[in-house]
């Protein structure tokens, strides 16, 4: 079932712009706008892959609170890309289900 946006935002950015990478592609992209922002003006839906069942997730609040933009930045997982504006030369990859946690650097149990 595919559903109709309910707003569009022009993929033709204003003023100055920055070179950003998604999954390998270069994107030309507005400066000081968010990563979620950016990555949705240039068509990009599947921004995550859900731990349970691996479907498809995408920005549903863009400020901050429901954590369904996660991405990869630059190496880091588990960014939400709707809090982090973009700046040139970012990689950013789609979150592919959870993250391994290294628990011995959080302070976690051992055995």
């Amino acid at each position: 079932m595919t559903t109709k946006p309910l707003f569009s935002v022009s993929n033709a950015p204003a003023g100055r712009t920055v070179k950003i990478t998604f999954e390998g592609q270069e994107l030309r992209v507005a400066e000081g706008i968010s990563v979620a922002a950016a990555l949705l003006t240039q068509g990009a839906r599947d921004f995550r892959s859900s731990i349970v069942g691996n479907v498809s997730r995408a920005p549903y609040c863009m400020m901050g609170v429901c954590f369904e933009c996660l991405v990869e930045i630059d190496g880091v997982p588990a960014r939400q890309s709707c809090m982090v504006p973009v700046r040139d030369g970012m990689h950013i990859k789609r979150q592919l289900g959870a993250v391994a946690l290294d628990l011995g650097e959080m302070g976690g149990c051992h055995e």
